[in-house]
């Protein structure tokens, strides 16, 4: 149930006020003990330095529980956080987009056995904005401070508004989740969130990506081999830099100019000192390794350039279809319908109801015979749940029908 605009009232202290920053074992070991005794769910998030250190790292991690209160906990002197996570394991934790938080999380022992997303819970009941502060003010009628999301929490000390803002960010996200549990289940959804909820939790970590240098902001306007080496070599020289002195790549050399590089293949040091992007404080501190990097790029032979594109394991992208199969664009074409019509009914995104990359597969390898259960084995073994399956199985198995049965007559 949503709040009216004129009930909001403004957060601004928790309610125990600022907690002190745990930065020693024996305080936190404090701490957990009075967790461990607290009663309920876990409100539990992190703040990163994106944008700032290399990585994603944890800088501070916020819990609080009933009966507890809130802790402030330092990662960088507590670095081992699994004897929180032994005294938790019972408990069910909640977090706010919780994909984001539970790497960062796991690499200090910190791993929910059973868990509750507030934002998923939002996109489920349809919300068209999940963020944590408007859900709070939509949902609970309090306004959260704001400003403090992408500040660098490595710095250290941390100031007292940023140490506000945390606390605050777990001050009512336990509250948030009764509230989203109820919704939940007045709109029949919360058998579809208890799996999805388990879904984040079974999913493996991330595999590293192929190629990650080809993710580089722009690379769509290089049209040569020899352009894409350059950006290869320059990407390669600014990770390893960036790693080791734990900045973000970005601070270290942005994206535009590698591009630049790469379009403009400068010869001397000189040329490459003239281009607009590489005349940055930070970037003319490593000028030799950026020239090196071009270098290595300009001269390498023809067969060990990269090739313009690697083939995936999926289907190809979705523009050249038309061209390449018209009967899967069709297919796809009228399966997106199908999935945009089905999530409007049930008020929820469709990348909520069935994710897109499963919709491209099963338009460009349907089964055999479009079956319910021959579609709903696919979409299964495409990673979509029985929620997901039961829904759109049988809508998309009619569609595929007609259209095979359009094409034979």
């Amino acid at each position: 149930m949503e709040v009216s605009e004129a009930e909001v009232v403004p957060l601004l202290e928790p309610r125990e006020g600022i907690p002190p920053v745990i930065e020693t074992p024996e305080v936190l070991q404090e701490a957990i003990e009075r967790l461990a005794a607290g009663d309920g769910p876990v409100a539990v998030d992190a703040e990163r330095a994106s944008g700032y250190r290399y990585g994603q790292r944890a800088y501070l991690v916020q819990v609080r529980r009933r009966g507890a209160g809130t802790f402030l906990i330092d990662p960088v002197p507590c670095s081992d956080l699994t004897a929180l996570d032994a005294a938790l394991a019972d408990a069910e934790m909640v977090l706010h987009a919780a994909s984001q938080d539970l790497p960062c999380l796991s690499e200090l022992g910190l791993a929910p056995r059973s868990l509750f997303d507030t934002e998923l819970a939002g996109r489920l009941l349809g919300y068209p904005r999940v963020g944590l502060g408007t859900m709070v003010e939509t949902i609970l009628g309090f306004t959260l401070e704001k400003g403090h999301s992408a500040a660098d929490w490595s710095s250290r000390p941390l100031p007292a508004d940023w140490l506000r803002y945390a606390a605050l960010d777990v001050e009512l996200l336990v509250e948030l989740r009764d509230a989203l549990q109820l919704e939940l289940e007045e709109a029949g959804k919360l058998d579809w969130a208890m799996e999805e909820f388990a879904a984040i939790l079974a999913t493996p970590p991330k595999e590293p990506r192929q190629d990650p240098w080809r993710r580089t902001s722009g690379i769509h306007r290089l049209r040569s081999r020899r352009s894409l080496a350059v950006v290869r070599e320059l990407w390669t020289t600014r990770d390893r830099i960036a790693r080791d002195r734990d900045l973000s790549p970005g601070r270290v050399l942005p994206d535009a100019a590698i591009v630049e590089a790469a379009l403009e293949l400068p010869r001397t040091p000189d040329d490459l000192a003239a281009l607009s992007t590489f005349r940055g404080r930070n970037t003319r501190r490593h000028a030799p390794a950026w020239f090196r990097a071009v270098q290595r790029g300009r001269t390498l032979p023809d067969t060990s350039l990269p090739e313009h594109s690697v083939p995936g394991d999926g289907p190809p992208p979705a523009h050249r279809w038309a061209e390449r199969d018209p009967a899967a664009a069709e297919r796809l074409s009228t399966l997106r319908s199908v999935v945009a019509a089905l999530a409007d009914e049930h008020t929820l995104p469709t990348e909520n109801l069935l994710q897109p990359d499963s919709v491209r597969r099963l338009a460009w390898s349907p089964p055999e015979e479009a079956t319910p259960e021959a579609v709903g084995a696919a979409l299964s073994g495409l990673g979509a749940r029985t929620w997901q399956v039961t829904l759109t199985a049988k809508p998309l198995a009619k569609a595929l029908f007609r259209l095979a049965a359009k094409r034979e007559s």
